[in-house]
């Protein structure tokens, strides 16, 4: 795609975004709604639409060119984000659930599955790439200095001279056997050979019997060739088999390489926009700023005059806090700022004596409180019933970003600027409101002193007055800035005071608590979108959710917030994550993923890595002052706490009671307390027995809580596909997947990988064009694995209904079943009474 087809893209994402406030607009003013089933369809369309918007922007931000065009699209993307992330945190509030469906919508919109993803932008990680790779020289250095081996040692199992005796005679006798094998096979064809040699000098063909059994053998060879290639070609169509896969081709290869010259460009384009920067600010600062601060002056001067013949006295210059000079000159006439600063002074009278009678009247009000606590109650629930839209954090910046492109971008010609250069023109002017400020700044500190002047020259008298009240404002404005130092908390003492960043980071690395991500994407987390959600929750059955659904959660807490400061100081604030499911599901994968999305640290504080080190209290909050503190300065981070049930144990094991599982348990709450949302750290728990754990206090912690399943069918068949194709398998009619997804319900991906792994060696995949694949070659090592039974699977539902969440959807639906219930009463009591009046009014006809 070109830059212009980019640009249009740009504009179309533009006027989508505007239509989109403006439906959204009216929902902010709306009175409190109780049809939860129509709220919930106005914010799904809503998520749908910002989200097919943060689709275009995504693309848009990652191949234009032009700096300025960025700058503006960054802005609205960001906003976007955000308010996705919001969102989303409205409809789980609405319907007490982490999982949503949008199958009738989607097919509103005329949107598929694959539309629903969450786009990851890619400046997350590009953007960071030079960081990154030195992070990667400085962890490795550490690793090596260390004696630390990169890759896991394999276990090698001692054997008894017996054994090994006894295996060298069955390898020797084997070998035998092949060899004389091999030379009775030697010996056979040759006496094969003799016999038609005998036979053929007996019985010789003429020529033409010749050709048409050449013929023959080659025709029916041709033709089984056509049908079988006529047969491939007409299954991969239908979707029966899945395409083979072919090299790109060179249109591919070329567009792909259009992608990486753009992000070269775009690089080179950013430095040369920095440099532009600084060059034209200093010419306008050198040329413009004389002339910026003498205008100034004059203005201000004139000010002073108009102000002594309107109001007989000179005004009081604004503090730099209400803006100095800048709210002089807002369009108002010295009478109208003069009469403003008196208001401003009104004010603040009157917020002090407010502020003294509501001291007084808090004692009555509380004792009031205290007799009215129970009808009050009773007065707020029927007041708060309905939903209503709570204001948005992130709709002003999306406002300004659209607007900013009207004014600017969408009637800017452009045809001269063909290899999208940065404007100069808009640097200029960008650059000239800074120098006008930092000019104010030093031409209102001048001009202040020149008003004092002026007013002890003409009211002495008045002036000396002024200062002995503002003398003793003064006194009493440090008294009681001392009181309120004393009233404040202390805070928290370093413990790490004496030590560099670099130290720490090098001594948590070789005691294990920081490792190394696995290079995995959330694009690797293989998974189908589930298509029967609404329906089956319309039929009152609360659905497992897919696969695709835990990578958009996935997305939406963790890689987003993560990867955009503003999101998450913004966004609604999670800072910690519990991923939990059977074992085999991806758990620690998905941990791993967003590390690799977002470019950020792991920490492993989980009960196996924290034993024996550390020991005692002080130790471990020495510990963890380390961990936050380097997590802290080295964001966005990940700390993660794999078997997370074990420091909520409710009852701690006998054999693990030496590696003290439950030392966190105390300090990680309060930990948690400190991340603020300038602090891009998330804690992430994973756990395959979260029924293990004290649900109240596991649940303080990890406030957030995704329950992954096992694949279902859809998922299976995909699982099965993309593994065997990543390892070298050719998929052919024989290896019937579609029956391998059937037999593999109740096991999970880490069975199916297990499987593959067991089948597909080297020497199996060098016999394929010989030996081709089937099916039954998976089902032994299959059966050796134990899958995941519908007991397990229903514990742990059972479990996520005693969570927070689950208990209020649980309350939740046995209110609405009584509000059905209470409905038809009241249904069946009219039609009982309208039957009782027909049959009297009938008895009446008779009489």
């Amino acid at each position: 795609m070109s830059h212009s087809s980019y640009g249009r893209k740009w504009a179309a994402a533009q006027g989508a975004l505007e239509n989109l406030l403006e439906d959204e607009h009216p929902t902010m003013q709306l009175d409190p709604q109780k049809d939860r089933l129509q709220v919930f369809q106005t914010l799904a369309t809503f998520y749908l639409r910002y989200l097919k918007i943060f689709h275009a922007l995504e693309e848009v931000y990652d191949q234009i060119v032009h700096p300025q065009k960025r700058r503006a699209v960054h802005r609205v993307l960001e906003g976007v984000m955000g308010r996705l992330v919001e969102l989303k945190n409205e409809m789980v509030e609405l319907e007490y659930s982490e999982f949503h469906y949008f199958d009738d919508i989607l097919q509103d919109f005329k949107m598929t599955p694959e539309d629903l993803e969450v786009p990851i932008p890619h400046y997350f990680v590009r953007e960071r790439m030079r960081a990154l790779k030195e992070r990667e020289k400085i962890l490795s250095h550490i690793l090596a200095k260390g004696g630390h081996q990169e890759h896991k040692t394999m276990t090698i199992q001692s054997m008894s001279m017996e054994r090994a005796v006894h295996l060298l005679q069955v390898s020797e006798r084997a070998r035998q056997g092949r060899l004389r094998a091999h030379f009775m096979k030697k010996i056979w064809q040759e006496e094969q050979r003799r016999q038609q040699g005998d036979s053929s000098s007996s019985g010789m063909l003429n020529p033409d019997q010749a050709a048409t059994c050449i013929q023959k053998v080659w025709r029916g060879y041709r033709d089984r060739k056509r049908v079988n290639k006529e047969r491939l070609e007409e299954m991969i169509f239908l979707g029966m088999i899945p395409a083979q896969q072919l090299t790109p081709s060179p249109a591919q290869q070329h567009a792909q390489q259009v992608v990486s010259s753009r992000h070269v460009v775009q690089e080179e384009y950013e430095a040369e926009y920095q440099r532009a920067l600084v060059s034209i600010k200093e010419s306008v600062l050198s040329v413009d700023g004389p002339d910026i601060k003498e205008t100034l002056q004059e203005q201000i001067r004139q000010w002073f005059i108009e102000c002594r013949d309107a109001t007989g006295k000179f005004p009081d210059f604004p503090n730099a806090e209400d803006g100095g000079s800048a709210s002089i000159f807002a369009q108002k006439t010295p009478e109208q700022v003069a009469a403003e600063l008196a208001a401003k002074e009104e004010r603040e009278k009157k917020k002090k004596s407010k502020a003294e009678k509501d001291k007084k009247g808090n004692d009555r009000k509380e004792k009031k409180g205290k007799m009215k606590g129970k009808k009050g109650k009773g007065e707020t629930e029927e007041e708060e019933k309905g939903w209503k839209m709570t204001p948005s954090n992130f709709l002003p910046t999306v406002v300004e970003g659209t607007k900013l492109y009207k004014e600017v971008w969408h009637s800017r010609h452009e045809k001269q600027n063909f290899l999208q250069y940065f404007d100069a023109q808009l640097v200029r002017e960008e650059k000239r409101l800074e120098v006008e400020e930092e000019v104010r700044v030093q031409v209102d500190e001048l001009m202040r002193q020149e008003l004092k002047n002026l007013k002890l020259m003409v009211d002495r008298e008045k002036g000396k007055k002024k200062k002995k009240i503002k003398k003793n404002s003064k006194k009493k404005k440090k008294k009681g800035r001392k009181t309120g130092k004393k009233k404040k908390t202390k805070k928290e003492k370093d413990l790490t005071a004496d030590r560099t960043i670099e130290s720490l980071y090098e001594e948590l690395v070789l005691e294990g608590f920081i490792i190394r991500p696995m290079n995995v994407k959330l694009s690797d987390y293989i998974g189908e979108y589930s298509y029967l959600g609404t329906s089956l929750r319309q039929a009152d059955v609360e659905p497992m959710p897919s696969l695709s659904d835990v990578r958009q959660l996935i997305a939406l807490y963790g890689i987003l917030p993560l990867g955009s400061q503003c999101v998450h100081e913004r966004g609604p604030l999670i800072r910690a994550l519990l991923l939990t499911g059977p074992a085999g599901v991806g758990k620690k994968m998905l941990v791993h993923a967003l590390c690799t999305e977002t470019g950020a640290n792991l920490f492993d504080l989980s009960p196996a890595t924290t034993a024996g080190k550390y020991p005692g209290k002080s130790g471990l909050q020495y510990l963890l002052h380390m961990v936050f503190k380097v997590a802290r300065q080295l964001q966005p981070s990940i700390i993660w706490i794999g078997d997370a049930e074990k420091t909520f144990y409710k009852k701690v094991p006998k054999l693990e009671k030496e590696i003290e599982p439950k030392r966190l348990k105390k300090d990680l709450p309060k930990v948690l307390k400190s991340i603020k949302p300038a602090d891009r750290v998330l804690v992430v728990g994973t756990t395959r027995r979260p029924f293990d754990a004290d649900i109240k206090p596991f649940c303080k912690v990890y406030k957030k809580i995704i329950l992954i399943p096992r694949p279902d069918y859809a998922s299976r068949l995909t699982l099965w596909k993309e593994m065997l194709q990543a390892r070298g398998a050719q998929l052919g009619p024989k290896l019937d997947l579609s029956s391998l997804a059937k037999v593999t319900d109740g096991y999970t991906q880490g069975h199916i990988l297990l499987a593959i792994q067991n089948v597909l060696s080297s020497f199996r995949l060098d016999q394929q064009t010989k030996r081709p694949l089937t099916a039954m070659e998976f089902i032994p090592p299959l059966a050796r694995q134990d899958p995941v039974y519908k007991e397990e699977e229903e514990t742990f539902k059972a479990w996520y209904s005693r969570t927070p969440l689950g208990k209020k959807r649980a309350q939740a639906a046995k209110a609405s079943e009584e509000a059905d219930k209470t409905n038809g009463k009241k249904k069946g009591g009219k039609l009982q009474k309208k039957g009782r009046e027909g049959k009297s009014k009938k008895r009446k006809k008779n009489n």
